[in-house]
């Protein structure tokens, strides 16, 4: 008579909990809720980057392994159209980069016989990162496309991931930003990292929404002379928004090189040798004018620095 009645108080469980046993619907929410204690761990910039996948889009769809590719024989340093450098102006104005922030900066290099070279350098975004490899967190990550990117909601702003980049490419926020007063009402995004609090780390991030949208970055736009190359390695074709090459073909003809190859960081950043002879420039005219922040009005609060937070 006992187990009777248990098969029928059994039925009736699995009638209330939609056909499933107490022991199993107890083991399915043991799942979840270890699936949501894991999730914590997971850097939450995966999640927005998946949400932020354009709707309809094909979780199958190729993905495009970005690079950028500068060809030293066009640029010279904007001195011809008499400004500062345009890709990084374009870089300030479009992701409201804080002075004396330059995510994408124009060195000026001697060359072996004398005169001087103008070299655009954005962050390198390295198949091997040190500064992924080393942050203790996790707020550094690389995507799919191989774009890296801070999560500045988990940065402790330890700074290890400055100390780890040979391209001294990465910058640290000692106060409140100086942007303009509108950013404060812009949702942060580890994509556009406008928002990002002070004590946390900052860099180029290859403007990855313009490229899920087809665009590209807005330093290649902004180029006068089409020195600047957005590409895909998986197709091996790259555009100046002039015209397009494949890529593989034009860094071979062109002897193309990465910086620091030798550390075995991997760049996804390829570089033409020259010195702006494509657009007349000659070596030895020395000088570049300095960059500009636009901001007439500021944050409340925000304050301008310098490198060591001076």
């Amino acid at each position: 008579m006992d187990s009777k009645f248990q098969a029928e108080g059994r039925e009736a469980e699995k009638t209330r909990h939609g056909g499933l046993s107490r022991r199993r619907l107890l083991q399915l929410m043991g799942g979840l809720a270890a699936a949501a204690v894991a999730a914590r761990f997971v850097p939450s910039a995966l999640t927005k980057t998946a949400a932020a996948q354009e709707p309809g889009q094909s979780a199958t769809q190729r993905l495009r392994r970005w690079s950028m590719v500068v060809d030293l024989q066009r640029c010279d340093g904007c001195q011809s159209v008499g400004l500062p450098p345009r890709c990084t102006a374009a870089c300030i104005q479009s992701r409201f980069v804080p002075e004396p922030m330059e995510w994408i900066e124009v060195f000026e290099k001697g060359l072996l016989g004398g005169g001087t070279q103008f070299i655009p350098t954005p962050c390198q975004h390295c198949q091997n990162a040190p500064c992924l490899n080393v942050c203790p967190t996790g707020a550094t990550f690389s995507t799919p496309e191989g774009t890296v990117l801070i999560d500045q909601q988990i940065c402790i702003g330890c700074r290890i991931c400055m100390a780890a980049c040979p391209y001294d490419r990465r910058f640290f926020n000692w106060g409140i930003p100086p942007r303009p007063p509108e950013t404060a009402f812009v949702k942060y995004s580890p994509e556009h990292q406008v928002g990002a609090p002070r004590g946390t780390v900052m860099k180029c991030d290859f403007c990855q929404e313009k490229a899920r949208m087809g665009w590209v970055p807005c330093c290649v736009q902004a180029c006068p002379f089409g020195a600047l190359y957005w590409g895909a390695l998986e197709e091996a074709l790259a555009t100046n928004t002039k015209e397009v090459v494949i890529l593989s073909r034009f860094l071979s003809e062109n002897e193309a090189y990465r910086q620091k190859e030798e550390l075995g960081t991997k760049p996804r950043g390829f570089y033409i040798p020259g010195h702006g002879q494509k657009v007349g420039r000659s070596s030895y005219k020395r000088g570049r004018l300095p960059s500009q922040w636009p901001w007439k009005e500021t944050l409340e609060g925000a304050r301008k620095w310098d490198r060591l937070g001076r």
